[in-house]
């Protein structure tokens, strides 16, 4: 059972940069696929990136592709998005998730609580 906590969400203007993070508690990050969603208001949840358990890369939806990097650190069972040159369409509120099975998925098992982003000047 895994427990899933973001942070590092908030305000920042056009252009600029966020680090979010995602804290893992309850077992440890190796053997999942781990992953990062968004809803921005009025809009459907989406899938930002994802890094399967089978594969030696993240990938990412072609909005954010180039902009936002997700990476992991195993030693301290952190996820992190680095997301830069953010732009009105980047405001959301994001999701770090998990599952054992691989992703791109639509469901995963696990979900944090959501942290706000928004870029506004």
């Amino acid at each position: 059972q895994l427990h899933l906590v973001e942070s590092g969400g908030g305000l920042v203007q056009p252009g600029g940069s966020l680090r979010l993070s995602c804290t893992v508690s309850g077992s440890s990050l190796a053997g999942y696929s781990v992953g990062w969603f968004r809803q921005a208001p009025g809009k459907e949840r989406e899938g930002v990136s994802c890094w399967s358990n089978r594969e030696d890369i993240p990938r990412y939806a072609p909005p954010v592709k180039g902009r936002f990097t997700l990476s992991k650190d195993h030693a301290n069972n952190m996820v992190y998005l680095q997301m830069n040159d953010l732009g009105p369409e980047d405001t959301g509120v994001y999701y770090c998730v998990a599952d054992a099975g691989t992703c791109p998925r639509i469901a995963y098992n696990y979900w944090g609580q959501g942290t706000q982003v928004t870029v506004s000047s």
